[in-house]
């Protein structure tokens, strides 16, 4: 039996997703108060229930309640329950755009801006964030996508199969993404901003991807890399880990990062894993 506790942020698709686990066969409940997560629990293992895999919806609207979820889940675990976390997440930007599209209230906003709010429930839902097994970024995912990932992770994939790769391209000059696991800084590499022609382009403009690889450095370091995941990846599997965030930066986040990002997801998905591509910086 699976147990997925899907939480994140409001108007990151949490809903969704738990009407995509109903329709594979997940019972799944919404927004069970955290004082009868452990009840909730303990009814899983009751064979008369005959549940064989269960999502739970808990979020901000559980108030105050969600300060006690931290020792609940640690309860269920010494208990001998076995929990995923899948965490939904999306940027300040989309969330303000859905929230103004849908003309509703966020939960923590409604004496205030919407933006306060957002920004009041990333705060209070970090130490979930960082204990989350899966997390999905939906700022750009379609409904279809956000189901393929859904699918991938909780019906389709083996143990290994499951495990989420996030390639990541920024500049430095706009700071380090928050959530990233490694960071590799590529400003070493021959820069094509100083060519008047190449400038305009991008990491993602077959120009731009000739000038960076046709140096050997980048060719060596880009192999280098790559034995590093294959490394990497099947001991944090071992570990129990189920998600990865590579940052790969360069001054700008515009030409080299998106070049070397590009190739290594093309590398990574030879693999058996879910691999992810995202550009930051690359439109500033």
């Amino acid at each position: 039996m699976r147990f997925v506790i899907v939480t994140g942020m409001s108007g990151a698709g949490k809903s969704s997703a738990l009407k995509m686990l109903e329709d594979v066969g997940y019972f799944c409940v919404d927004n069970l108060p955290v004082a009868l997560l452990d009840k909730f629990a303990e009814m899983l293992l009751d064979k008369t229930a005959k549940i064989e895999n269960a999502a739970l919806g808990i979020d901000i609207r559980n108030g105050e309640g969600i300060g006690e979820l931290e020792q609940k889940l640690k309860e269920i675990k010494e208990a001998g329950i076995k929990y995923e976390i899948l965490y939904l997440n999306a940027s300040n930007r989309i969330l303000l755009k859905r929230y103004k599209e849908t003309r509703r209230n966020h939960p923590l906003s409604r004496d205030g801006r919407v933006e306060d709010g957002i920004a009041k429930e990333r705060e209070i839902m970090k130490f979930l964030q960082e204990k989350a097994d899966y997390v999905i970024d939906t700022s750009q995912l379609l409904t279809k996508e956000l189901k393929e990932e859904i699918n991938h992770i909780f019906v389709e994939g083996e143990e290994g199969e499951r495990f989420q790769i996030a390639v990541v391209s920024f500049g430095f000059k706009y700071g380090i993404p928050a959530d990233v696991d490694l960071v590799f800084d590529v400003r070493f590499l021959p820069n094509p901003y100083y060519d008047l022609e190449l400038r305009p382009l991008t990491g993602n403009d077959k120009a731009i991807q000739n000038f960076v690889m046709e140096h050997q450095e980048s060719v060596e370091f880009l192999e280098k890399l790559n034995d590093m995941m294959e490394f990497l990846i099947p001991n944090y599997i071992k570990e129990g880990k189920y998600n990865l965030v590579i940052g790969i930066g360069c001054t700008g986040g515009k030409h080299r990062s998106v070049t070397i990002t590009n190739k290594l997801a093309e590398k990574l998905k030879r693999l058996p894993y879910s691999v992810k591509v995202e550009h930051r910086d690359i439109m500033r």
